[in-house]
C-alpha cells in the first residue's frame, strides 16, 4: 500500500485546547536555600519561577523555602514583599508570566513552607543558624536532607558564601547505601562568573575546595526560553537540516542580543562591567555553542556539554581589530527621548564603559572552518531583539544567465528567541505570470501560533532542572573559562584605549564601525534591528 502520508496535512494545535503532550513528574523533596532573598532577582524571577512550578504541580510536594539576607525581615514580613511582587506582575500583563490573576492555593502552598534566616553572609554565626533551619525544614516538611542553595547576591560574594557552607559542612554529601550520597547538596551560581579569565580561574579553584563539579549549577537564564533549547531539536531530529549544517554551504552566522532598555539605574554595576562582560562569555556564546556543537552520542548531560566544550575550545582568542566598541548618546525610541549613558545615574561623566560590542570570530574545526560568525550586543537599540540568524551560500547563478533575474538573494534561517520566539525559512520562488521573475517568501513558525502559553520567567525549566540534578544547560568550568579566554585581547585592548564615546544614538542601530566590520568580508550586512509596524527605524548618526 502506498505511503499516503504526504497527502495529509500537519494538523496545528489550538492553543485553547492543546494539552501538553506529557506531564513532568515532581522533583525531588528538597529544600531551597535563597541568598539575596530580599534582592530584585529573588523578588522578580526566583520566586515567581517557583510560585509557576507549584502552579503546574511539578514543585516538590516536601519542600521548604528558606530566605537569607543581612536586612531586618522576619518571615511574615517577607512573604507579603514577595506576594506583592507577584501582583506586579500580573498587574503589568506581562508577556512572560502569562497569568491574570494569583493561584491562591499555590500561593498558600509555598507560602506556609517559607521561613527566613536573618544575618550577615560573611560571618560563621549565620551558617549555624542556616544549618538549623535546614533541620527544621527536614522535620517539617520532609525535605530528607537534600538542599539547594541558591546564591542571588553579588558575585564578590561567590566565593565567600561557598567558603563558608564548606565550613560549616552545609555542602557535604554523606555516603548512604550503594555508594550513593544519604542526601543531595547543590549550588546555583547567578552570573557573571568572574571578569575576565584570571578571576574567572581563581574563582573555580575556590569554589571546588568545598564542591565538585556535579554540585555546581552556573545559571544563565538565556537557556531557560524554550527556543533555546529547541535549537538541539531543530537540528538533530530533522534529517532536512544537519547535512547542510557546516562550511559547504553556510555563508556566515549572526548573533544578535539587542535591547532597547538603558543601564535602569544600575550605573554603578555596569560601570564595573560593559557590555562585553555583561552579555558575551555567558549568553552569545552559550548560543553560539549551540549552533555550532557536533552532534552528541546521546541527550544525556554529560555528553551535550562536551560537544559544547569543544566548540568553545576550538574558538582562537578575537583579535581586537575585529571587534568594534560603541556607547549610546542621547536619542529617541518610540515616543520617548532616552539620555546618554554618561548622564545615567551613577555613571562617570566621561566613562569609557561600552554599551555595545560587535565581533568577528571563527571556529577551528573540520565543520566550520572559514565560516566567521558575527556577534552583536547593545543597549537602547532601536528594538528589542535576540536571534540567530543563519545566512546560505547563493546558489550557482548560470541557470538563470539568459533570463530577466538579476540577482539571486541569499537563503536566511532564523531562529528567534525573543520578543516573538520562532524559526523562519527565506527562500525564493517565481513570481506568477509569464516572465521568469524571483521573489523572496518565508515560511514561518511562532511557538505561540502552535502551543499554548504557560506562565513562564525563564527560570522554571532551569531550577526544575537543579531539583532533578540535570545538568545539560548549566556551565562547566572550563567552558565558562573559554569564554573568557577567546575574549580576552579585547578586554585587554579596550581597557587601554580611550575611545570616542558617545558614538551612536539611542534609537538607532549601534556606531558605524559596526557596518564596517562586517561590510570588510565581501561586503556583507547586519541583519536589520526590526522595529514595531508602527515606527519609523531612526537613522544612523554619530552622537
Amino acid at each position: 500500500m502506498a505511503d499516503d502520508t504526504a497527502l495529509r496535512p500537519v494538523a496545528r494545535p489550538e492553543a485553547k485546547d492543546a494539552a501538553p503532550p506529557h506531564r513532568l513528574k515532581p522533583a525531588d523533596p528538597c529544600a531551597m536555600v535563597l541568598f539575596g532573598a530580599t534582592g530584585d532577582l529573588a523578588r522578580r524571577l526566583v520566586v515567581p519561577a517557583l510560585y509557576n512550578l507549584a502552579v503546574s504541580g511539578v514543585l516538590p510536594e516536601h519542600f521548604s523555602l528558606i530566605g537569607v539576607a543581612r536586612g531586618e525581615d522576619d518571615v511574615e514580613a517577607w512573604r507579603k514583599t514577595l506576594h506583592d511582587a507577584l501582583q506586579d506582575l500580573v498587574a503589568s500583563k506581562s508577556g512572560t508570566f502569562n497569568a491574570d490573576h494569583i493561584d491562591a492555593k499555590a500561593w498558600a502552598g509555598l507560602a506556609e513552607r517559607m521561613a527566613f534566616v536573618q544575618g550577615d553572609l560573611t560571618q560563621p554565626e549565620l551558617y549555624a543558624e542556616l544549618k538549623t533551619a535546614l533541620a527544621t525544614a527536614e522535620k517539617t516538611h520532609a525535605t530528607k536532607g537534600n538542599a539547594i542553595f541558591y546564591l542571588a547576591v553579588a558575585d564578590r560574594l561567590f566565593g565567600p558564601v561557598v567558603d563558608q557552607l564548606g565550613a560549616a559542612g552545609l555542602v557535604a554529601q554523606p555516603a548512604g547505601r550503594n555508594g550513593k550520597p544519604k542526601y543531595w547538596r547543590r549550588v546555583v551560581i547567578e552570573k557573571p562568573f568572574g571578569h575576565d579569565l584570571a578571576s574567572a580561574r581563581a574563582l573555580n579553584a575556590d569554589i571546588l575546595k568545598a564542591l565538585t563539579e556535579e554540585q555546581i549549577f552556573r545559571i544563565d537564564h538565556f537557556l531557560g526560553k524554550d527556543t533555546v533549547q529547541s535549537i538541539m531539536a531543530f537540528r538533530f531530529a530533522n534529517g532536512l537540516f544537519e547535512p547542510i549544517w557546516n562550511r559547504d554551504r553556510i555563508d556566515h552566522v549572526q548573533i544578535t542580543a539587542a535591547e532597547t532598555v538603558g543601564v535602569e539605574g544600575r550605573g554603578d554595576f555596569y560601570e564595573h562591567t560593559g557590555a562585553l562582560r555583561d552579555m558575551t562569555p555567558n549568553h552569545l556564546f552559550s548560543l553560539l555553542s549551540l549552533v555550532a556543537m557536533e552532534p552528541p552520542a546521546s541527550f544525556d548531560a554529560a555528553a551535550v556539554r562536551e560537544k559544547k566544550a569543544e566548540v568553545l575550545a576550538a574558538i582562537p582568542p578575537v583579535d581586537p581589530k575585529r571587534a568594534v566598541r560603541g556607547q549610546y548618546g542621547a536619542g529617541r525610541i518610540g515616543d520617548a527621548n532616552k539620555p546618554a549613558y554618561r548622564d545615567e545615574p551613577g555613571v562617570d561623566k566621561e566613562s569609557k564603559v561600552e554599551t555595545y560590542a560587535a565581533l568577528k570570530l571563527e571556529i577551528d574545526n573540520w565543520r566550520w572552518t572559514g565560516v566567521p560568525f558575527y556577534l552583536r550586543t547593545g543597549k537602547h537599540l532601536a528594538a528589542r531583539m535576540t536571534e540567530i540568524a543563519i545566512r546560505f551560500k547563493q546558489a550557482p547563478y548560470a541557470v538563470f544567465r539568459d533570463t530577466p533575474v538579476d540577482q539571486l538573494p541569499p537563503n536566511w534561517l532564523v531562529i528567534r528567541i525573543a520578543p516573538d520566539e520562532g524559526i523562519s525559512l527565506q527562500f525564493e520562488v517565481k513570481r506568477r505570470g509569464p516572465v521568469l521573475e524571483l521573489a523572496p517568501v518565508k515560511m514561518e513558525f511562532c511557538y505561540d501560533d502552535w502551543f499554548p502559553k504557560e506562565p513562564n520567567v525563564g527560570y522554571e525549566t532551569l531550577l526544575y532542572d537543579v531539583m532533578i540534578g540535570d545538568p545539560t544547560l548549566f556551565m562547566r568550568a572550563d567552558m565558562v573559562e573559554h569564554g573568557w579566554r577567546i575574549i580576552e585581547p579585547v578586554l585587554d585592548a579596550w581597557g587601554r584605549g580611550r575611545p570616542d564615546f558617545p558614538n551612536y544614538a539611542s534609537g538607532s542601530e549601534g556606531p558605524e564601525a559596526a557596518d564596517a566590520l562586517i561590510a570588510r568580508d565581501g561586503g556583507r550586512s547586519w541583519r536589520p534591528v526590526r522595529l514595531p509596524p508602527t515606527e519609523v527605524r531612526p537613522t544612523r548618526s554619530k552622537a
